[in-house]
């Protein structure tokens, strides 16, 4: 039996994913013509949609100079030109990148920076990185160490080196005897309560997407919790990197999910998804000229991969971000987040399984509850979320779902559409969640307890 990617991913029996054929704009066709409306953007990837002009102009043009330059032999002119561009985007002191093709080898490299930062400052004791609980950083040993899912570590925790965590500041449901307010400044201080009890010397780094992916539900935390764990790291010669994988590039309403917090900047931030929307696997490690110096005066960055500022992508990420500004998609974002929030706190009135609505810009999750009211799950074994991603489908809406640590944190959506979607496509999107919940709702009543 010869076996494709969903083979290796789903259990025998599971029912077939349909065949794309052809993508265009927020839309996907299948090999029998129906379409789905891209409704999470993939894995929150396609920013730009489907068969952008612009991007496979640009494309075809770098096809036709040059597809592979080894990092270690050559330069290219897509590569110098890329950081150009995040500079001028990222703003502060960011001039520097480094690209590379995922957002788990992103995370890799700024583990390895960070390290190789402290011993050649002659701090060879630090090598911790704090994170959080739930967490998700990336599939690769190096990231899962620092990622907070039990249940990967159930899996590939003997392979790992562990790593501190400390509660992520979750506040749709919070442990008994804290409201909102007191248990997010009870997460930030468990930070520096985490490098006391580990020995400041012998921390690295702490590690925090600013707006949450799957692992959280898109989850935003107040501005002070930011700039907390900055003054925390401060006082504690601890780097700070900030995962924008999935919230940089535009994707909540700022070019960063960090310029919405000034004063909170992190030493090191990573970038991936939206930075090539689809179109080539990119990612980005990005910091100061001012550190990449420190280690280029011990030897330079000991680290790599064959296909590390490879000239296709960066010429792809180029014209992304060239997108990005001269259309004005990250305004649009913030612009079109805030009517899709609207729309979706409509549905929540009258569906009971919507509960918490949570996010920024364009990068916003449902989470699915039994009860609104006591904010309590269905069963696990309903698996309610995947029943309601087949509900979606059927209706021609496609959506990423996520059961964090098997469920024990919730279960949600992430609502993230193109940044190119119009208000004609998120009333689509909402009508087809608003549908498919009804349905669901529908089908369990009288079932279940």
């Amino acid at each position: 039996m010869r076996l494709s990617a969903q083979g290796f991913i789903s259990p025998p029996g599971a029912p077939s994913f349909p065949i794309a054929v052809r993508g265009e704009g927020v839309y996907i066709f299948d090999k029998d013509g129906k379409f789905y409306l891209d409704g999470s953007s993939g894995a929150v990837v396609t920013g730009l949609g489907h068969s952008h002009p612009r991007v496979l102009a640009a494309m075809r043009a770098q096809m036709e100079k040059i597809t592979f330059a080894y990092a270690r032999i050559w330069e290219s002119r897509p590569d110098e030109e890329l950081v150009g561009r995040l500079a001028e985007l990222c703003g502060g002191n960011f001039d520097s990148a480094y690209f590379l093709n995922g957002g788990s080898e992103a995370t890799e490299a700024a583990l390895k920076f960070a390290r190789q930062l402290a011993l050649a400052r002659g701090q060879a004791s630090r090598h911790k990185v704090i994170s959080r609980m739930p967490s998700y950083h990336g599939a690769t040993l190096g990231a899962l160490s620092v990622t907070g899912d039990p249940v990967m570590e159930q899996l590939f925790g003997a392979m790992m080196v562990p790593m501190p965590k400390i509660p992520a500041p979750i506040t749709y449901r919070t442990p008994e005897g804290f409201d909102a307010d007191a248990y997010v400044d009870y997460c930030a201080e468990a930070l520096d309560e985490a490098i006391r009890r580990e020995g400041p010397e012998t921390v690295l780094a702490f590690i925090v997407e600013l707006v949450g992916g799957t692992s959280t539900g898109a989850l935003v935390s107040p501005d002070r919790y930011y700039r907390r764990i900055r003054e925390i790291c401060d006082r504690h010669g601890v780097l700070l990197i900030h995962d924008e994988i999935m919230s940089g590039a535009g994707r909540c309403g700022k070019f960063l999910a960090s310029h919405y917090v000034p004063g909170a900047a992190p030493d090191i931030l990573t970038l991936g998804k939206g930075l090539g929307s689809g179109y080539a696997p990119i990612s980005a490690l990005v910091t100061s000229s001012a550190l990449v110096d420190e280690l280029r005066a011990v030897g330079g960055f000991a680290h790599g991969h064959t296909y590390v500022a490879n000239p296709m992508g960066c010429a792809i990420g180029c014209a992304v971000l060239d997108e990005l500004v001269q259309s004005n998609l990250v305004a649009q974002s913030a612009e079109t987040g805030a009517y899709l929030e609207d729309q979706l706190r409509t549905v929540q009135k009258r569906r009971r399984s919507l509960g918490d609505i949570r996010g920024r810009g364009l990068q916003l999750a449902i989470e699915i509850v039994a009860d609104q009211e006591t904010r309590e799950s269905y069963p696990f074994e309903l698996n309610a979320p995947a029943r309601i991603e087949h509900l979606m489908m059927e209706r021609g809406l496609a959506m990423l779902h996520r059961r964090t640590g098997g469920g024990q944190f919730g279960e949600w959506f992430m609502v993230c559409p193109p940044l190119i979607s119009t208000r004609a496509d998120i009333d689509r999107l909402v009508e087809i969640i608003d549908d498919a919940l009804g349905a669901f709702e529908r089908s369990i009543d009288g079932k279940i307890s």
